[in-house]
């Protein structure tokens, strides 16, 4: 049995702490961390635990627990994964990794000299649609990637940034760019690899309530192809979406292909090939069923691991390499000029402090709330997922 502890019992650690309760054979949550006080205790009554409640992570350090669950603000990601790796624990980390590139190397040294577990929340690999995007990339069927289009688009009323962690560089460490583009800029990544450059512009136009940007939009360039990154969370409807532009045909997430078909004269017909949708949908339905999604999937893959001793799918170094294609964007934001990847130890951006002296300040916070009413919700994948 996995005794799990849960640091951080705000909006996001009721996913995790479902996903937890899908696999009471396999795992318990036995402690429950939050510096608000009450709020891990209220937590703890929601869902009957039978778990033990504190308010400072430093205080579980020393118990006989296994696994670690990281749901905190950003700011303490960092700090609280090396403390729980050192003290021998597995870690499972909620997006982002940590504020810095620097943060993340400390984060994998402490991983690497422990010995544990390191996983990083992505929960969108998990998707059904999202595996299978991935698996007809890797497949070859399309061709070569030229374009790539990520739209990472959210929509965050103006009192979103009134809780009292959010809208500033300090504790939020960005803004839509950080902590909602993570997932999909994550899938780019994944499935792209790093780019050799990234240009890209950071605005703040709906939010004058928030230090950090509520939109912006960025190039990557890959070697024979360009991927345009869009991030908000001032986009009514949330349509998100991740379209491969390939030598062959397109393919999609939510779930789309269209291959067209050349005339002599070099334009298209206008009915698409028929031949590649089938060739496409027949080579997925060889894949195996994607049994758990989301956050279920991630947890039941990290218990999977520490079980089964190897290693997690999503590892700490797929977290820094979107915190490293992330603070690109922010460089090439913040400094107008094109980034080019990797980033040298010596960057100005490199830094939590590097970071923080150099990006813009679009607004200053005024209003700080403890808590906020209302459900945590993931987006508008729903719409044609189901091939």
């Amino acid at each position: 049995m996995i005794k799990v502890a849960i640091v951080g019992t705000g909006g996001i650690s009721h996913a995790h702490i479902h996903a937890y309760l899908q696999f009471p054979e396999r795992c318990k949550i036995v402690a429950l961390v939050d510096i608000i006080p009450g709020k891990a205790q209220r937590v703890k009554e929601q869902y009957g635990l039978d778990a033990e409640v504190y308010l400072d992570h430093r205080e579980i350090l020393g118990k006989e627990i296994d696994l670690v669950d990281v749901c905190t603000p950003p700011f303490a990601h960092a700090e609280i994964s090396i403390n729980a790796l050192k003290s021998g624990k597995n870690v499972v980390c909620e997006k982002p990794m940590a504020a810095s590139l620097e943060e993340c190397d400390a984060v994998l040294k402490a991983r690497d000299e422990s010995g544990k577990k390191l996983s990083i929340i992505a929960q969108n690999r998990f998707r059904g649609p999202v595996r299978d995007l991935k698996a007809l990339l890797d497949s070859g069927i399309a061709g070569a990637v030229r374009h790539v289009t990520v739209n990472s688009l959210w929509y965050r009323a103006h009192c979103y940034y009134d809780l009292w962690w959010r809208g500033t560089w300090e504790k939020e460490g960005g803004g839509c760019t950080l902590n909602h583009a993570v997932h999909h800029i994550d899938m780019l990544g994944w499935m792209m690899g790093t780019p050799k450059k990234i240009t890209s512009v950071l605005a703040n136009v709906g939010h004058d309530n928030a230090e950090v940007e509520d939109l912006s939009i960025s190039i990557a360039e890959y070697p024979g192809a360009l991927a345009v990154v869009t991030a908000s969370v001032v986009d009514h409807g949330e349509e998100q979406e991740l379209i491969f532009q390939c030598e062959k045909a397109k393919i999609a997430f939510p779930y789309s292909v269209y291959a067209s078909v050349p005339q002599g004269n070099g334009f298209p017909l206008t009915e698409p090939d028929e031949a590649f949708a089938k060739a496409a949908k027949a080579y997925l339905q060889q894949l195996p069923k994607v049994e758990y999604e989301m956050h279920d999937g991630q947890i039941d893959d990290v218990l999977g691991a520490i079980e089964e001793e190897r290693d997690v799918a999503i590892t700490g170094e797929d977290g820094r390499r979107t915190i490293e294609l992330i603070t690109a964007i922010y460089k090439a934001g913040s400094t107008h000029t094109p980034v080019t990847l990797p980033l040298a130890k010596d960057d100005p951006f490199y830094t939590v402090d590097g970071i923080r002296k150099s990006v813009p300040h679009f607004y200053e916070k005024t209003v700080s709330v403890e808590e906020l009413n209302g459900e945590v919700s993931f987006g508008n994948f729903r719409k044609g997922e189901n091939q």
